[in-house]
This record gives structure tokens, sequence and C-alpha cells, in this order.
């Protein structure tokens, strides 16, 4: 499954044997200084209580981030996550967002900013599963759904600024790894 994955992205150009941009596609294999890239954002920053990090990790041959914390809606909170802010916007002709997750079984979701999102509490989100194993989650952009009445349906490709991988919307513990990302 692993090679598929990496079949996907074969005509993507490697920018620092981590980032590739070609049509401005992002894919991301967290093998070199992710931690220049991607943030760690929670819920603190608007006065919740959740807690947690990312991490860095390497098993065998495969890196990968490992978001992990727990996750509390008190005091309006609810979220842990991290991010990248993308340095170029895809281009038109991409249809979703491609992942290889792994996790302790709960949900987890990809949140994508854009142009139009401007205030913090806005984003589009598509839930997705994860196991023990790791796993290729496909998120068509027609399945992420806007936070507010004020948004776009559906967000659209190359109007898209970060993604991030997100703990979100209920009391639990966090445990998601992710060792590909990328939009296709």
């Amino acid at each position: 499954m692993r090679a598929n994955f990496f079949g996907l992205f074969s005509g993507l150009v490697m920018l620092g044997s981590t980032m590739a941009q070609a049509d401005e596609n992002l894919a991301e294999d967290f093998s070199k200084s992710p931690e220049t890239r991607w943030d760690y954002v929670a819920d603190t920053v608007m006065g919740g209580v959740s807690s947690g990090k990312v991490q860095f990790r390497t098993e065998g041959d495969v890196a990968f981030a490992h978001l992990t914390g727990t996750v509390s809606t008190k005091n309006n909170g609810g979220f842990i996550q991290f991010r990248h802010k993308l340095p170029d916007r895809p281009d038109a002709g991409v249809s979703g967002v491609r992942l290889l997750v792994r996790g302790n079984g709960e949900q987890y979701f990809v949140h994508l900013r854009t142009r139009g999102t401007v205030l913090p509490w806005q984003y589009y989100q598509a839930e997705f599963p994860t196991s023990e194993d790791w796993t290729e989650v496909s998120l068509p952009l027609s399945a992420f759904k806007a936070s507010g009445a004020m948004l776009r349906a559906i967000p659209v490709a190359d109007e898209i600024t970060s993604v991030g991988v997100v703990a979100y919307g209920r009391d639990h513990e966090a445990r998601v790894d992710v060792s590909e990302i990328g939009f296709y």
C-alpha cells in the first residue's frame, strides 16, 4: 500500500527531499526538518484548556508526525493540531487531500484554511478514521464542510493557504500519526 501511495505522487518534483511542488501540489513525508514547516496549535490561543504536542519521529524507514494530547471542551475549547502554512497555493486542478495515517481508533480531521477564512475560527474540515495500522485516506474537497455560513460551501483548491491535522470537538485522548500528506 505504501508503494502505491508513493506512485500517486510520482509526478511531483521534490524540493529539499520533503516538500514537493509540481503544479503547486504539496506532498510531505516528514523526513527532513518538518519542524521548520509545521506548527503545533491548541485551543489555548483562545482560552481553551486542551494540551498536547506534535513530535517528529522515525520508525525504521518511516518518518512521521506524532500528535498526542488531551482535547477538552471546557472553557469553549476543543482542539489540538499541527498545521502547515503553504508557501504557494495548490493549482486549480487539485481535487482532494490524501494522507497515510494511523492512530488510536479515534476520528480526526483535516482542516483547510483559504483566502476566505480570515477569522481564526473559520476553516473547512473533513473527518477521517484511524486504526493501529497505517491506512491511506483520500478526502475529496467536496467532503470538506465550512465552519460557518459566511464561507463557500466547498473550498476552492487554488485558494487553500494552510492544511492541518486536528483532534477536535469532543473530550478525548488524542494519538494520531501522519507519515504522508498531500494534495491530489
